[in-house]
């Protein structure tokens, strides 16, 4: 690790010589890919050096102990090779997930798609409890939230959304979001009080540029019509809401956030780019088709990855076995305890398994 660990510090060097370099600059395309890079190692490095700063005080006090030193240093100097041990173990472990294989998807902005699974008009209104917890999570952190497209039911669910959420590192903390969320309550219609279970499918795709996935436009058919709010009435009087369909892959996409049909188009189109880039990825790697296929299912409610339980308070992830009780701050968007220990969980077992090859 240590000869890898001296060969990415000595390659940030290289780099922060070429980003300074007016010639380099003036290639402004080549200048960004090169300050990306020296910006991906960067805290590889500093963490780097906080390790080898430990490792010198380290030595340093183990030689102090060798001198005759009298009780009261001595016993000094004993408490801090204890405190810089600790230290460095710590240090050692952060950088051991440093370099674990990146995602190449973990910066990029996210496509969120909630859809109401198992329970008709309570399985719409848990999709609307969803929505509302990622966009306060958004809200929260600091990103941005754009609507793509949504189709409400009369009571204020909603059978599906898409939005998109433009955040540094949004894919990194969403992308466990994807599969079969589940709700147990007792509807506000159920007048005998007997608790319901309901579920939505929460599926997170990352945001793909051009480059990433190629589109034949003589695949697509593009339809217009007029954009629909609540209970289905027009909200406008232009065709400006369109419908992209992907023939080969029968995927369809629409858009009606805009007023603009040109702006419906672009959004559409992107959210199209990100489902076969999705798609693409679970055909390049089976381990990941078979991670996809676990996570979303069929909407049914025996393929759950996480319970909302309401006469108790809880909300339990079924996949590391964490379980919150409360149920309030979460659906508020305060999600970062489970998003946490969901990425530990998974970087843990990326540990364990580069330790077993």
């Amino acid at each position: 690790m240590l000869d890898r660990l001296n060969f990415i510090e000595s390659k940030y060097e290289e780099l922060s010589i070429k980003i300074s370099d007016p010639s380099v600059m003036a290639d402004q395309k080549e200048w960004q890919r090169l300050c990306k890079e020296h910006s991906d190692l960067e805290e590889i490095v500093v963490k780097y050096r906080e390790y080898k700063k430990a490792q010198d005080s380290l030595e340093a006090d183990k030689e102090m102990l060798r001198e005759d030193l009298d009780k009261e240093l001595k016993e000094m100097v004993q408490e801090e090779i204890k405190e810089l041990t600790t230290l460095q173990e710590t240090l050692e472990n952060e950088l051991k997930i440093l370099m674990l294989p990146k995602d190449p998807n973990d910066d990029k902005n996210v496509f969120v798609e909630i859809r109401g699974g198992a329970g008709g008009d309570e399985a719409a209104l848990f999709a609307a409890n969803l929505f509302r917890m990622y966009t306060r999570y958004a809200e929260r952190t600091g990103w941005k939230i754009e609507p793509v497209s949504s189709n409400e039911t009369d009571i204020g669910g909603l059978k599906e959304v898409v939005f998109m959420i433009k955040g540094k590192g949004a894919y990194s903390r969403l992308k466990y979001e994807s599969g079969v969320h589940r709700v147990q309550r007792v509807p506000d219609t159920e007048s005998s009080g007997r608790i319901h279970t309901s579920t939505s499918t929460v599926a997170v795709l990352p945001e793909v540029e051009d480059v990433d996935v190629e589109i034949n436009l003589n695949d697509i058919r593009v339809d217009v019509f007029r954009s629909s709010g609540h209970g289905g009435q027009s909200v406008n009087t232009t065709d400006s809401a369109v419908r992209l369909t992907h023939l080969p892959t029968g995927l369809v996409v629409s858009c009606q956030d805009e007023k603009s049909q040109l702006k419906n188009k672009e959004k559409a189109m992107k959210v199209l780019k990100s489902r076969l880039f999705d798609i693409a990825q679970a055909e390049r790697t089976a381990g990941i088709a078979e991670d996809r296929k676990s996570q979303v299912g069929t909407g049914d409610r025996s393929e759950r990855i996480r319970t909302y339980n309401y006469p108790q308070g809880r909300v339990t992830d079924h996949r590391i076995g964490l379980t919150l009780y409360r149920l309030d701050s979460f659906l508020d968007g305060d999600i970062n305890e489970m998003l946490d220990a969901l990425i530990t969980t998974d970087q843990a077992e990326k540990m364990k398994k580069l330790g077993n090859n």
